[in-house]
């Protein structure tokens, strides 16, 4: 195989999968223009459209679809190939990208991460901040966080953190001319502020469990956030009520800044989980970070 024909492939799939010229170009360091220069060459060659390309998206045609198909185990092969040989460095190296919920930042990297990077100083770690479910394979992620509750079942699942318990929280300032709910039902008369959630773009609805039974109540208020920070801060400035995990919001439940609420009804789900494919060969970096992060119960 000539240079340019691997190069050009390379180039290919990496449009492929991140279905933008914009991305691919910063994930291969070039720039666009020479990446659409590389891919239009590559199409030229093989006398075949291999993308389709509109304003606002870029997708494979037919004949790329099978292309990726094709090449895209061996492009695989080779990194594992490359990590296998960094296995006999004495410690071990590469990136580690990893896709998480906002929330999943504080309550499982931020606390674990200084020693982890300390202790393998040739790792590099990748953490994009997205609340929605994000396709890790498409988008070339080592791994992806969720809930366990919320991981396919032909995902590799590690548990990297304890149960989270979710709180409904408000200001005292916010109670001074309002009842406090008592039953979630309540919430209907008071200003909550909701989630917006990612890929549904629907709102959030509030989970809710006791004495066995489940359930869930649309709440209304007059602020919307996307991110759980920003609502926390919200609930803290009086604005209303907010719901999101009470490890989070201990430090102001402590205070006094924030009471909760409805703690008879806070429900507890399983805790954050890494998943990966199956069948997606670990690299030593990798395979080091999940060893770290794995939690182990006291």
């Amino acid at each position: 195989m000539r240079r340019d024909e691997f190069t050009g492939m390379r180039a290919f799939l990496a449009v492929a999968q991140e279905r933008s010229f914009t991305r691919a170009a910063s994930k291969l360091g070039v720039t666009r223009s020479a990446l659409s220069h590389t891919i239009s060459a590559l199409e030229e060659r093989l006398g075949v459209r291999l993308l389709s390309r509109t304003t606002r998206d870029v997708a494979p045609t037919a004949a790329g679809a099978r292309l990726v198909e094709s090449i895209q185990p061996h492009f695989e092969g080779i990194a594992a190939g490359l990590s296998a040989i960094g296995a006999l460095r004495d410690q071990p190296s590469g990136q580690v990208r990893l896709v998480c919920p906002d929330d999943a930042v504080d309550l499982v990297f931020r606390p674990r991460l200084p020693a982890f990077l300390r202790d393998y100083p040739d790792i590099t770690v990748e953490v994009i901040i997205d609340n929605g479910f994000t396709n890790i394979v498409e988008r070339q992620f080592d791994a992806g966080v969720r809930l366990g509750e919320a991981i396919a079942r032909d995902m590799v699942a590690v548990r990297i953190g304890p149960d989270v318990t979710y709180a409904v929280v408000g200001s005292p300032q916010y109670f001074v001319e309002r009842a406090v709910p008592a039953t979630p039902h309540d919430l209907t008369k008071h200003n909550c502020v909701n989630l917006r959630l990612p890929t549904s773009g629907a709102l959030y609805a509030w989970e809710f469990a006791k004495d066995g039974r489940e359930f869930s109540v649309r709440v209304e208020g007059q602020l919307t956030m996307s991110n759980i920070d920003p609502a926390i801060n919200a609930a803290l400035d009086g604005v209303g009520l907010s719901y999101a995990p009470k490890d989070l919001v201990r430090q102001h439940l402590e205070s006094g800044r924030l009471q909760e609420v409805l703690a008879d009804w806070a429900p507890t789900f399983q805790g954050y989980h890494l998943y990966y494919p199956s069948r997606r060969h670990p690299s030593p970096a990798f395979a080091a970070f999940v060893e770290a992060f794995r939690y182990r119960q006291r």
